[in-house]
């Protein structure tokens, strides 16, 4: 369900087992809805229906509008559109906000009005822009959200007699509705199974079992000790994997039992490593700010002998050292990026997985549809001689046309060959009995028919090998025999000369059964006629090598995890570029230990014959290693991979169970697009990068200008409205950095947080923006005699300050030579180049009198040059060694 969001079904098994340690808990919550669950399972289907006041034609169309006025949608998180007071108060309660308003009250307290307007100033500029941001990016997510629905088939009565099968928005269905579930469906509510055939449930979103469990519509009268033991119950957030069934709604939304769980784990998010190691440099920006400001307080104090001044000074140190813009820089950069990347197909679910989306170096991936175009064709149907055979056709579609579970592409391509159009006759002889559906460990379906002569058939279709297993005769041309080793030897070298070529080949096989027979179930799968193979070809995309080398050259490493053959997965790879030394088996993952298949996946880039529970143990194994893995797919058998994957990444087409476990959806399922989507990824996270290195190393630097000029002056460096006034510059220049241009070095490979080294950045690159710091104290004090001129001093220090900080914004942002050979983007131009002309400007105009501010002499403006050119060589010197030396991060 789409409500209920990724972190809900992802999370919930390892919350689950804190809350299984204290389950009386969990119990309580949940004992009103199981108490109803469990008394609706003990009754029949049809008193179960009358209970809830529905009929199994469903609800009429009047009545569920009523029910769904009652209860509202069917979600388990409401999504909460806050009011306008309630999204600014969200911007600007954060801790950064809070300490500058506390700075702010404290600035008003000791009678320094201007500087509290200046600090409100700064909230406003950094909660506005949040805020505007945010809101705007809220109202394009959920249209991008409007463009992935999860819908559920639903009976609806008619105005005549009968009813109809419609699809309706899951968060549209009431209580009594009567939902169809087949393979593949995600439960859309708490339901009463009213018929079941060969339902199977995975469970283990709720419980953490890995085994389906079978489901059935009989009343359950024995005993149970959970309530998600019910076998004619159906939970909410559990996904069909085989078979069909239909079930009367229950309950809905919260009142789920899924619901009540969630709702005592959904205050427990689990933070990303962005959310982290963002929260850890805030942290650390305070730990420094509560540090500072007691040391420039003392120091002044001491030395200066004003306490009030010195407090007053001390309080705008500490707003500059506040990176008040790191929220807003941080939520406009996802925002952006977010949009960027739906205009490249790429819908992102949760913001915080863009970095993670950039920082993938492993894709793990399915074959078909990815690699191949997943429009499937018939082109062969052949006997177990390899010749063409027409009856293996005909048993071919009747198999397909009459099975009711999820068609597969293989049965569309079967219902779609041209061929069989003057055979559609053929399907009206028959009259179907019962199905065996599909399951992954089966590997066939199969259907049980009545012909117009009043005998039974089953037909079944399936895996070759399978196939094998249940069949112990064959027939060609009406005659038959019996299976021996020569036929399996032959049929496998036909078999294996196709999946050679590409085809992906299935088995055809019957059986008649007596007509008196009237329950059949998969012991009927025996003693089977082998007639023949039908074999498919999924050609390669013409799209898929480009987009293979192209993310190999990003540094993401592509590994195919598929359950085709070993045969159909080599021809593919080789035509799409994909070196093959090896492919491994899933029966070889069975025996090896963790660390073996750790080290395996790392070496080996395809795998195929593959179970769901063996793609998440390679995704699992990959983590181990220190990777960060992306996967992508969007059939039933990759949602364990999907949720175990740091990047879930689905398509609109997918099951709904895909769809709900993954954090990113591709309207396209394409390698293109993903590359794309992974691009965008890295230019956010490399532009929230830029910020956090910028105010890391000026702030340390800033440190140790303050706390020289404290002790060597007898008047304090910079007033505080001043220092106010040069942050409030710094900020604004800072507010086009979303915007800017990101070097393609810097793209060419993942990119992880990693406070370490930009701690390592800022302990090198602030003492250098001190040293320069220095050298406009020694020009001033030498050169203009400022010691008995502190206006002069504060003015000189603070346009220096100002264009030294704003030159440094060009600096960090490329590893390239700033303006030469790397420019930053239109608008991070204008904002540096108008936040340096005000500083050169302001001390001349009237405001800059109002600040304390003094012109400056002419012979002023030739040395300062000199220091911003010595100051930008030896900052980009700097940086290049330090790149060489760590690394780009």
């Amino acid at each position: 369900m789409q409500t209920a969001g990724k972190h809900s079904t992802r999370d919930i098994p390892s919350f689950l087992a804190r809350l299984r340690r204290s389950s009386r808990g969990v119990a309580h919550q949940t004992h009103a809805g199981a108490g109803a669950l469990a008394e609706l399972a003990r009754v029949s289907p049809d008193d179960a229906l009358e209970r809830l006041h529905s009929l199994r034609a469903g609800l009429e169309d009047e009545e569920a509008d009523r029910r769904f006025r009652i209860s509202g949608p069917n979600r388990v998180f409401h999504e909460v559109h806050h009011t306008f007071i309630d999204e600014l108060a969200a911007r600007t309660l954060n801790p950064l906000n809070l300490l500058l308003l506390v700075l702010a009250i404290a600035s008003y307290a000791l009678g320094d009005p201007r500087a509290a307007i200046m600090i409100g100033v700064m909230v406003v500029l950094s909660t506005s822009l949040s805020f505007i941001q945010e809101h705007r990016s809220n109202r394009a997510a959920d249209a991008l959200r409007k463009m992935v629905r999860t819908t559920a088939t639903v009976m609806r009565q008619t105005k005549g007699p009968g009813s109809t099968q419609i699809e309706i928005p899951i968060e549209q269905i009431v209580t009594g509705d009567v939902v169809l579930l087949s393979a593949g469906d995600m439960v859309p509510a708490d339901l009463r199974l009213i018929s079941a055939r060969d339902l199977f449930v995975n469970q283990s979103a709720l419980t953490g079992e890995s085994m389906p469990l079978e489901k059935s519509a009989q009343p359950c009268q024995t005993p149970v000790e959970s309530e998600f033991e019910l076998s004619n119950i159906c939970f909410m957030g559990t996904a069909i994997i085989s078979g069909v069934g239909c079930g009367v709604v229950v309950s809905t939304g919260k009142t789920t039992i899924f619901g009540r769980i969630a709702d005592v784990v959904a205050e427990q998010r689990v933070q990303t490593s962005f959310d982290k190691g963002v929260t850890r440099f805030t942290w650390l920006m305070i730990r420094f700010i509560l540090v500072m400001a007691p040391l420039v307080l003392v120091i002044n104090g001491v030395t200066k002998g004003n306490w009030f001044d010195a407090l007053l000074f001390a309080v705008a140190v500490a707003v500059g050292l506040t990176p008040e813009m790191l929220p807003m820089i941080v939520t406009v950069n996802l925002a952006k990026g977010a949009m960027d990347m739906s205009r490249k197909k790429v819908i992102v679910k949760r913001l915080n997985a863009i970095q993670n989306f950039g920082a993938l170096d492993v894709l793990c991936t399915d074959k078909t549809g990815t690699l191949t175009q997943d429009k499937i064709i018939l082109k062969r149907h052949l006997d177990i001689h390899g010749n063409e055979s027409d009856r293996v056709l005909e048993y071919a579609y009747l198999n397909s046309a009459h099975q009711s579970g999820l068609k597969n592409l293989l049965d569309v391509a079967v219902l779609k060959h041209v061929e069989l159009h003057e055979q559609l006759k053929a399907h009206e002889n028959y009259i179907k009995i019962d199905e065996m559906p599909f399951d992954f460990e089966r590997r066939r379906m199969s259907v049980v028919l009545a012909r117009d002569d009043g005998a039974h058939i089953v037909i079944s279709k399936g895996a070759v090998e399978e196939m094998f297993s249940v069949c112990t005769r064959f027939a060609i041309d009406g005659d038959t025999g019996a299976l021996d080793e020569s036929h399996y030897a032959a049929t496998k070298e036909i078999t294996d000369a196709l999946n050679a070529d590409g085809f992906r080949v299935v088995a055809v096989a019957y059986k008649e059964i007596p007509p008196e027979q009237t329950i059949y179930s998969v012991a009927d799968e025996c003693g089977m006629t082998l007639l023949g193979f039908i074999a498919f070809l999924d050609p390669p995309k013409e799209t898929a090598a480009a987009a293979l080398a192209a993310l190999k050259a990003s540094g993401v490493q592509v590994k195919i995890l598929t359950g085709d053959n070993d045969r159909v997965t080599r021809k593919i790879c080789h035509e799409v570029g994909i070196t093959v030394d090896r492919i491994v088996l899933g029966r070889e993952i069975e025996l090896l230990s963790p660390a073996e298949l750790a080290d395996l996946a790392e070496q080996v880039s395809v795998f195929a014959k593959v179970s769901p529970s063996q793609k998440a143990a390679i995704v699992d194994a990959l983590h181990s290693k220190g990777h960060v893995v992306g996967f992508l797919g969007d059939g039933i058998n990759d949602g364990p991979a999907l949720k175990a994957s740091d990047v879930g990444v689905s398509v609109d087409s997918a099951v709904d169970i895909a769809k709900e476990s993954a954090d990113i959806i591709l309207l396209e399922k394409s390698l293109a697009v993903l590359g794309e989507g992974v691009l965008e990824g890295r230019k956010v996270f490399g532009n929230i990068t830029k910020y956090i290195k910028m105010g890391a190393s000026s702030n340390f630097g800033n440190m140790f200008s303050v706390l020289g000029a404290s002790i060597m002056l007898p008047f304090l460096p910079m007033a505080p409205i001043q220092v106010l006034t040069n942050n409030l510059l710094y900020d604004f220049s800072q507010t086009a950095i979303p915007t800017d241009n990101v070097d393609p070095e810097y793209l060419s490979e993942p990119r992880r947080w990693d406070l370490g080294n930009i701690m390592k950045f800022m302990l090198l690159m602030g003492p250098v923006s001190s040293l320069f710091d220095y050298a406009t104290y020694f020009m001033m004090l030498r050169m203009f005699n400022a010691w008995d001129n502190p206006a002069l001093f504060q003015t000189g220090w603070f346009v220096e300050s100002v264009i030294t900080q704003t030159l440094i914004i060009h600096i960090i942002r490329t590893a390239k030579m700033p303006f030469i050979e790397s420019s930053a983007s239109p608008a991070l131009l204008a904002t540096t180049l108008l936040v340096a002309a005000t500083g050169v400007v302001l001390p001349f105009t009237p405001i800059g009198r109002v600040l304390g501010f003094t012109p400056l002499p002419w012979a002023y403006w030739p040395a300062l040059l000199l220091i911003l050119l010595g100051y930008m060589t030896l900052t980009h010197l700097m940086k290049t060694w330090f790149i060489k030396r760590f690394g780009l991060s």
